[in-house]
């Protein structure tokens, strides 16, 4: 029985060749349709030849026959056979032919197998093989596709893939993989024609490929990358399973030793001798070179340095030369022979990175540092030396002696002693004993004294004009030599009402410290007048407040400040009492905002009033005068006053004289006024020349006089001062002109 339609089976085999074969069949039932009256037509076959195969590269001669195509209509018809698709009339075109009165197929050029290995693509493009009635040009079978298989032979080697670069690091154990080698063949897969062996060449005393994998793999742990840092070894790819008929290929492999610090550095010499001059300043004073195997600019070569001994007092550096890898030493600290005259280093020398595969220890090495003697300066016995004194010490007393030696003989034998710094000349040195006595007075409260200390800067001077330097500290001891003093002495009391006493803040200072200046005292002085009190505030302040109900003025109240050591003198102030606002008199105030300009005109107001007074008198008395035709004045006038006094009568007139100026010409006076002062304030005007210019302008009458050209203190008239407009202080302290005139008035009584 025949199974299924469109069942199918394969067929291997082997041709003479030796060569693995396979035919693929298919099973195609008979069709036969059943027709409606129920009987059974026949359809048209559908031959199924069998799957054919060529041998890729096939030579010459062409064509040759492939198989045989045959249908079992040809046993009872004249038949011809057609073929068509890829291959014939397609890509890659006239490959295949077919015999028409045979349908022998045939090949007519060589296929390469790794660019067309079948030649069944799809539905639409297959190749096909007709069967044509000869007489009737009609198909007597229905087109059939059938395939053509290109079977593979070797002709293609296998081929390396990828880099043939590998590292390993040294001294690896043996079997440490190195890398893998990768190939592949375009043979056909699954054939012995693709199955790749790998192999060495070269190097085999050293590594290992495996045949089946192409993995390369150290065969001892002795490799040493300071003998050798790389390996070249040739490594062979062959197909057909190392076949010796086998396609192949070599390359050469490039595997590269990585560095191990398995070496330390070492130095090219056992011991380093060096010479220092004692005194000398920082620099370089050794380089110490290094060797090391390991891989250069690495943390396995690149060396750090150690003093290990014999750098206790910190006098050297060692670090090391970035491009040279020497170790530098380095004098950062002056030797001293008298001191020390030889010095054993020790310096250790390692890697960045530690130790590896090896047993090799860090190694060091001596460093014998001789210190040279050179003739010094004289050095004084301290650096500094510090002596106590106390100001207002009398001149030439011996406040202390400082000398200096010489360093090799230890003697002070021909040293001079010279100031190099005094800055307040306080100090004079005795150049051959180096004592140091007042030269002058001592001020503890000089600016030249910082927090009670006065420097003065020395210089010792030896036979060889070599010098050493020291400092004198001193210590500028107190004393009470200044007073509590008040340095605001004129105060302020605001009026309070209702019969409330007012007071007022008196702050002291002193230039002296503890214990001679704050806490301090305060009381009256023996001069006050019984309407004021004092009593202490704090340390350094009293409030002083009246006693009784007193006027607004200014008032003199005697104070007596003392120190802690009750030593204080009298001082005076000046308090005066006032109604205020914001703490300042209301009278200064509105004068201020008066203005100096208001005042004058206001001054000018009463020459006027007195003016029109006398020009009534004037004009009954001397109006002919006046207005005589000649004596009219056309120009126009320029009055001016002068304030004048007369001494004829035992009391004072004080005159006011306005005269008419035409032209720049001063005419007769043509009128004056005068009222009288009281006897009374004669005595005010009198008192007023024996007082400080300071209480001028106070709550007492002033007499005004005309001074003329060249007085000292300038003129009095109205128009006399105007230089700041704002500025009313004068009217407090009028002093210089004042004083003047109380004067004139004074010496005419």
């Amino acid at each position: 029985m025949v199974p299924a339609n469109g069942r199918t089976f394969s067929v291997q085999f082997q041709d003479p060749n030796g060569q693995k074969r396979e035919i693929n069949v298919y099973l195609v039932q008979n069709s036969r349709k059943v027709l409606k009256d129920g009987l059974l037509k026949r359809s048209k076959r559908r031959w199924s030849p069998l799957p054919f195969n060529i041998i890729e590269n096939d030579v010459p001669p062409f064509p040759k026959d492939v198989d045989l195509i045959a249908s079992d209509s040809s046993a009872t018809r004249s038949v011809y056979y057609t073929i068509s698709g890829p291959g014939v009339t397609e890509e890659p075109v006239g490959v295949f032919s077919v015999v028409m009165e045979t349908g022998m197929l045939r090949v007519n050029k060589a296929v390469d197998r790794e660019r067309t290995p079948q030649f069944v693509v799809s539905s639409k493009q297959q190749l096909l093989i007709a069967l044509f009635d000869r007489y009737t040009n009609q198909e007597t079978d229905l087109p059939l596709p059938i395939t053509v298989n290109v079977d593979d032979v070797n002709d293609n080697a296998p081929t390396f893939t990828g880099l043939l670069q590998f590292t390993v690091l040294e001294q690896s154990k043996a079997g440490t993989m190195v890398g893998m080698v990768n190939a592949t063949d375009i043979d056909q897969r699954g054939t012995d024609h693709t199955k790749i062996r790998y192999s060495l060449l070269s190097g085999t005393n050293l590594f290992y490929i495996n045949p089946e994998t192409g993995v390369i793999s150290t065969k001892t742990d002795t490799l040493d990358r300071e003998v050798n840092d790389n390996y070249l070894v040739t490594v062979e790819i062959r197909d057909m399973n190392g076949a010796l008929n086998g396609l192949f290929n070599t390359a050469t492999a490039t595997i590269v030793l990585g560095d191990i610090n398995d070496n330390p550095p070492t130095f090219t010499k056992t011991s380093y001798d060096v010479k220092v001059k004692e005194n000398q300043g920082e620099g370089l004073i050794l380089r110490i070179p290094i060797e090391d195997k390991d891989l250069v600019k690495t943390p396995n070569w690149n060396t750090e340095f150690v003093i290990q001994k014999g750098n206790e007092n910190g006098n050297f550096r060692i670090e090391r030369d970035p491009k040279t890898n020497e170790g530098l030493i380095y004098l950062i600290k002056p030797l001293d022979y008298e001191k020390t005259k030889n010095l054993k280093l020790e310096v250790l020398a390692r890697n960045q990175a530690e130790l590896s595969g090896t047993k090799a220890q860090w190694m060091s090495i001596p460093v014998d540092v001789s210190v040279v003697d050179e003739d010094e300066g004289p050095e004084f016995t301290a650096p500094t030396v510090l002596f106590t004194v106390k100001e207002n010490t009398p001149n030439d007393t011996l406040i202390g002696t400082y000398i200096a030696i010489d360093p090799e003989t230890k003697s002070s034998a021909g040293i001079k002693y010279y100031k190099v710094s005094d800055p307040a000349s306080w100090i004079k040195v005795d150049e051959s004993t180096g004592q140091l006595k007042i030269a002058n007075n001592i001020d503890r409260e000089s600016h030249f004294v910082t927090n009670g200390v006065y420097n003065v800067t020395m210089k010792a001077v030896d036979a060889s004009l070599k010098t050493g330097t020291g400092t004198v500290i001193i210590q500028v001891e107190d004393v009470n030599d200044h007073v509590p003093v008040i340095p605001s002495k004129d105060l302020v009391v605001c009026e309070k009402d209702g019969g409330e006493m007012g007071s007022v803040l008196v702050v002291a200072e002193d230039k002296d410290r503890a214990p001679f200046a704050a806490p301090f005292s305060f009381e009256l002085g023996e001069e006050h007048d019984g309407r004021w009190a004092v009593k202490r505030l704090n340390d350094t302040a009293g409030m002083l407040e009246h006693t009784m109900e007193l006027p607004n003025g200014l008032y003199t109240v005697p104070l007596m400040v003392k120190d802690l050591q009750g030593f204080g003198k009298t001082q005076t102030v000046m308090v005066r009492i006032c109604r205020c606002r914001n703490g300042a008199c209301l009278a200064y105030q509105n004068s201020t905002s008066l203005g100096v300009w208001a005042i004058l005109a206001m001054l000018l107001a009463l020459c006027l009033l007195l003016l029109l007074c006398e020009s009534l008198m004037f004009y009954y008395v001397h109006s002919s005068y006046l207005c005589r035709p000649d004596r009219l004045v056309s120009e126009p006038l320029d009055i001016r006053c002068n304030i004048t006094y007369c001494n004829i009568f035992p009391t004072i007139r004080l005159v006011l004289g306005c005269s008419l100026w035409t032209n720049n010409k001063m005419h007769s006076p043509f009128f004056t006024s005068s009222f009288t002062l009281s006897t009374w304030s004669l005595q005010k005007l009198a008192y007023l020349g024996t007082r400080e210019e300071g209480r001028y302008a106070d709550d007492i009458i002033h007499a005004y006089g005309f001074e003329g050209v060249g007085s000292p203190a300038g003129s009095v008239g109205c128009c006399s001062d105007q230089g700041n407009q704002e500025d009313l202080d004068f009217l407090n302290t009028l002093g210089p002109k004042f004083k003047t005139l109380a004067e004139v008035c004074n010496n005419k009584k």
